[in-house]
């Protein structure tokens, strides 16, 4: 038996897939060639890391009208701050020897403002009046050029705190609505529901009503409902933004709410929340300027664009300069604005990337 198994050991024969391994193939370092790399080729693959907000700015500043209207909006920003102080008068300086003068500026006689009315005569030579007055004057003989920009400077100011608070109960409310969500969600968005029923001009008219018209009133009676907007915005980020997946890690980690608001979910829906802002800012401005316009805002002699315009529009027939240059700087204004609203948001939006 033993001889047997012994023969049969013998006659084994290996599959031909196994073979024995020779030492001349053997491996060794010397059959491996690197391969040739092109420096110029390796620096067009890789390039400078950039952030979120750098790769924004990037394609914000490839807007011609987004960078038209930041340039307007500063420009404007610019001479409401300087502006009232160029001319050396005051906003509610009187005197009745400089009424009703059309604009004169030497040198830009050849675009009409020569200081001539609407029958060509020159008031200036008429009335023996050395001094010019840049956008005219108004029926108590006070300088435009300075009203004007004044009005811009208190219009801007009102436009910004409005904004602000926006931004802050906007924040505040929608953020806590989407983050702890459930009943106190519910609650939240039924009391918003109610706000936006109420016709948002009526609540504002009703308001000023009741306080008396002023800067601190308007700004007051534009955030009663103002903030519905923001906050929206704000809690539908925040409940897209708090079901990915790095939030639910960051959570199970152990990070407590305040971090994951502050650390993660704020930063990520503050493209959004910039985008309403800058739409809020000329809504405001239009807001402010119509409660103006119908006797609801400012009161002399303070002056804002709305009321200007307002002036302008009773003398409109016979003096027109008093309606154009208000007119002019709250158009460029709200177009600016919205232009720049448009542009930040498709630099912000990462399905804009071509």
């Amino acid at each position: 038996m033993s001889m047997e198994l012994e023969k049969n050991k013998n006659n084994v024969q290996l599959p031909q897939s196994v073979s024995t391994v020779s030492p001349r193939d053997t491996i060794s370092d010397d059959l491996f060639v690197p391969e040739p790399v092109d420096s110029s080729l390796q620096e067009q693959i890789s390039g400078p890391m950039k952030s979120v907000w750098q790769d924004a700015w990037q394609r914000l500043l490839k807007n011609k009208g987004a960078v038209l209207s930041m340039i307007m909006i500063v420009l404007i920003t610019f001479l409401a701050l300087v502006g009232p102080q160029m001319s050396g008068r005051t906003y509610d300086e009187q005197n009745l020897l400089f009424t009703n003068l059309p604009p004169k500026v030497a040198g830009l006689e050849w675009l009409g403002l020569d200081g001539r009315d609407n029958n060509g005569v020159d008031q200036y030579e008429k009335r023996g009046i050395t001094e010019n007055f840049w956008f005219g004057t108004d029926e108590f003989g006070r300088d435009l050029w300075t009203r004007v920009w004044k009005g811009t400077q208190i219009s801007l100011l009102i436009a910004s705190l409005a904004a602000i608070l926006d931004l802050i109960i906007g924040v505040a409310y929608g953020g806590i609505s989407a983050f702890y969500g459930g009943k106190l969600d519910n609650v939240m968005q039924r009391i918003i529901e109610v706000l936006v029923g109420i016709p948002n001009l009526i609540v504002i008219i009703l308001f000023i009503l009741i306080l008396e018209p002023g800067i601190f009133s308007i700004v007051l009676a534009m955030i009663v409902t103002g903030w519905v907007s923001m906050a929206r915005v704000v809690r539908g980020q925040i409940l897209q933004i708090k079901a990915q997946e790095f939030v639910i890690a960051s959570k199970a980690l152990g990070a407590s709410n305040s971090r994951l608001i502050v650390k993660h979910l704020l930063p990520n829906a503050i493209g959004p929340i910039l985008v309403t802002i800058m739409f809020t800012i000329p809504s405001a401005i239009f807001f402010e300027a119509f409660l103006s316009f119908i006797g609801l805002g400012l009161q002399p002699p303070l002056a804002s664009l709305g009321m200007l315009i307002q002036d302008g529009y009773v003398a409109m027939r016979y003096f027109s300069y008093k309606l154009v240059f208000p007119g002019i700087i709250i158009s460029v204004l709200m177009i600016s604005f919205n232009l720049l609203a448009d542009g930040l948001r498709d630099a912000l939006d990462p399905r804009m990337k071509k």
